[in-house]
């Protein structure tokens, strides 16, 4: 197939680059939905030692299970005075005595495994249950939409400079650090400068130099307070790449990484700070047969591994375990039922909750679920996951909400008063897009009894948060799983479906439904974008430049997000940028969350900020959230675009984008075309064998086991 015919174009203005974004090179591959991708956690040579058991040896001799509880009420306490000292410095980290000694050696039992990571926490108090939801009340309960964090106050922000000044950082981070770290920022950073890592896009030679600069002498790699920023920085940084714990051994080899003399100890300081939280998760337990007998009675070298002592932050703890419970909550509550219709429909009627998986033609069959349901007399409702795939659905999108709009409460049925929302069928398309934290807040809304439909192509990339709901449900086997036989049409349902099993397929596109231009280099992959989206795709497809999306691998590198949109907007709107570097008419991503892009047109800027629109509604970026929270919007990367379809989409393959390529990736990005698909392709075999072979990473996650624990623990 050729390329349709077209001008040249100008070439790619040069980014410009400040402290949170990546050096120009290869392009990072794009693992997040916010303006700019992070990098992969360092890697560095795995520690294959075990850990010795430590303690005080003046503790007196207690029994294990006096040990563990003592152990688990310390980091308990510990936790919670974190959390209410949220304004404060990280503590020191001084060789620790006594109980706190007691809690390490119980740290190093669950590494040499004589000891479960479980007994280290007390199982929460369960919360009550609400009562299974009956008819709609009178009033509706609806909470008005969370407003913005208010803005430091001017002398927190003053205070925050001078002491930035005074470590020879830049002064423009001031309100960033203030907005994180709250009222007592300055004296926190003073006592404590590593804190500066909790700001999003420092980095570790960053905090150092600013820690050397106000430290002096005192300062070394081997501080203790150094220890607990780098291991929360790097979980931190693991989350944004999906993973919602991490094995001890690669938070080490992290902190090796970035020259932290004794890793081991410093992770245990760590732990026993609460800066982060310490797991083993129990296998579900089965009946043993003759062979588990005989291996349990092996020599413990010849024994199957148990299971990874992982490290989490406690956010990321607390939101799996509120979402394993809350949906093991709605297949307990759930009153089966007959309901007449086809599959989708019997297991709706049956089990409280439902997994539906199928391409973009397969979302019509939930979406007539939630309107069969409707005329049964129920409350249902259907939730995407952006304006864009509402859009998609025609119709049926005007009785659709986004999640993040039903959970603001500025759509969607109000909120009873122990704040469940009034429904009895929820169905929530674009599933893999669900973020643990996300997919927590709105299990944790639904009332007792109602059903919830998870619905998704679990083909596409994963959420751009950290967690992956939709997979770990689905690899439980806790519930129905009805797989759509509806296939995607048309040549690029074609090519698409053959993505999903492997195979990269030529396929007859008469009406030039998919082109692929081959170009040399990143430079002309960029001069060839812009000329297919600002000439040949209107001109040839009929689909107009707003309609049309690029899409590449990372934001960095020549034929990065960042190159790609400096281009397209010296092509297609030219202007000096006047408002934040932004002039009307220019396409934008606004990240107003982490993890959640919207799309949008600028459309004006006053002395508030800058507005825009998205979708059907109208936003105001306040001035002061423009620059960290808004890029130009042209070319995206794959999870950004995750959700949503356009009639055109250019994908662009450089040559240097190998090594971010994966069948998943690729899967996304080809898919987000509706009517047409160009590929830039300078990738050369890299594509094809992406497509054969190229698995993207495995996120590391506790749901699934939680999962299958709490409903194994039903069944005994």
């Amino acid at each position: 197939m050729t390329e349709p015919s077209g001008e040249t174009a100008p070439e790619a203005a040069e980014p410009t680059e400040d402290l949170r974004e990546e050096a120009a090179g290869t392009p990072a591959p794009d693992t997040s939905g916010g303006p700019d991708s992070a990098e992969e956690p360092d890697a560095g040579p795995a520690d294959d030692g075990k850990a010795e058991a430590a303690g005080d040896a003046d503790v007196p001799e207690v029994s294990e299970a006096q040990a563990e509880l003592a152990a688990q009420r310390e980091l308990r306490a510990r936790i919670e005075a974190r959390k209410a000292g949220k304004s404060g410095s990280v503590a020191s980290g001084a060789k620790l005595s006594g109980t706190a000694a007691d809690l390490l050696a119980a740290v190093r039992a669950v590494e040499g495994g004589t000891a479960s990571g479980s007994a280290f926490y007390e199982a929460p108090e369960p919360a009550p249950r609400r009562p299974a939801a009956g008819p709609a009340p009178a009033t509706a309960v609806r909470p008005p939409a969370p407003e913005r964090p208010t803005a430091p106050a001017p002398g927190t922000t003053a205070a925050v400079r001078e002491v930035l000044a005074a470590g020879g950082a830049p002064e423009a981070l001031a309100g960033r650090v203030a907005a994180v770290l709250g009222e007592g920022a300055a004296p926190a950073l003073r006592e404590d400068p590593w804190q500066l890592l909790a700001v999003p896009g420092v980095r570790p030679e960053q905090a150092d130099g600013f820690a050397r600069a106000l430290l002096g002498p005192a300062c070394g790699p081997g501080d203790p307070r150094r220890a607990v920023a780098l291991t929360v920085w790097l979980l931190e940084r693991a989350a944004v790449q999906g993973h919602t714990a991490l094995e001890v051994e690669a938070v080490r080899a992290g902190l090796a990484g970035h020259a932290v003399p004794d890793p081991e100890q410093a992770v245990e300081t760590a732990v026993s700070e609460g800066a982060v939280l310490l797991f083993q998760e129990e296998e579900t337990a089965e009946e043993p047969d003759d062979e588990d007998v005989e291996e349990a009675s092996a020599p413990a070298a010849e024994r199957e591994p148990a299971a990874p002592v992982l490290l989490g932050l406690d956010r990321y703890a607390l939101a799996e375990e509120s979402l394993a419970d809350g949906l093991a909550r709605l297949v307990r509550t759930a009153t089966a039922e007959a309901w007449e219709g086809g599959e989708l429909e019997r297991a709706a009627g049956a089990h409280g909750l439902v997994l539906h998986t199928g391409g973009e033609a397969a979302r019509a069959e939930p979406v007539a679920l939630a309107a069969a349901a409707r005329e049964r007399g129920l409350r249902a409702l259907v939730a995407v996951h952006t304006d864009g795939g509402r859009s998609a659905l025609g119709a049926a999108g005007a009785e659709a909400v986004t999640v993040a709009e039903l959970l603001s409460g500025t759509a969607g049925p109000g909120r009873d008063e122990d704040g469940a929302f009034a429904l009895d069928l929820l169905v929530v398309l674009d599933a893999p897009q669900l973020d643990v934290e996300t997919g927590a807040m709105l299990v944790e809304s639904l009332p007792d009894s109602c059903r919830l439909v998870l619905s998704g192509d679990p083909e596409v990339l994963g959420a751009p948060g950290a967690g992956r709901v939709f997979a770990d449900v689905l690899a439980s086997r806790v519930c129905p799983r009805i797989a759509s036989r509806v296939p995607d049409p048309g040549p690029l349902g074609e090519l698409v479906s053959g993505i999903g099993v492997g195979e990269l397929n030529r396929v007859e596109a008469p009406g030039k439904e998919v082109v692929i231009v081959p170009v040399r280099d990143a430079g002309e992959a960029v001069h060839r974008t812009v000329q297919l989206v600002a000439d040949s795709v209107p001109r040839a497809i009929g689909v107009p430049s707003e309609q049309t999306q690029v899409v590449t691998v990372g934001h960095g590198g020549s034929a990065g997000t960042r190159a790609l949109n400096a281009a397209l907007k010296q092509r297609l709107n030219p202007g000096p940028g006047r408002f934040g570097g932004y002039d009307p008419g220019d396409r934008v991503a606004y990240a107003p969350a982490p993890g959640r892009t919207v799309t949008g047109t600028v459309l004006s800027a006053d002395a508030e900020g800058l507005r825009l629109r998205c979708g059907r509604d109208e936003l105001l970026v306040p001035k002061e959230r423009v620059e960290p929270e808004l890029r130009h919007g042209w070319a995206l990367t794959a999870h950004q675009a995750a959700g949503t379809r356009w009639p055109a989409v250019v994908v662009v393959l450089p040559g240097d984008a190998a090594a971010g390529l994966s069948r998943p990736w690729v899967y996304t990005a080809f898919g987000r075309a509706e009517r047409h698909l160009s590929v830039v392709h300078g990738a050369d075999q890299a594509l094809p064998r992406a497509v054969a072979e190229g698995v993207a990473p495995e996120r590391t996650t506790r749901l699934r086991p939680l999962l299958e624990a709490l409903l194994a623990a039903d069944g005994e």
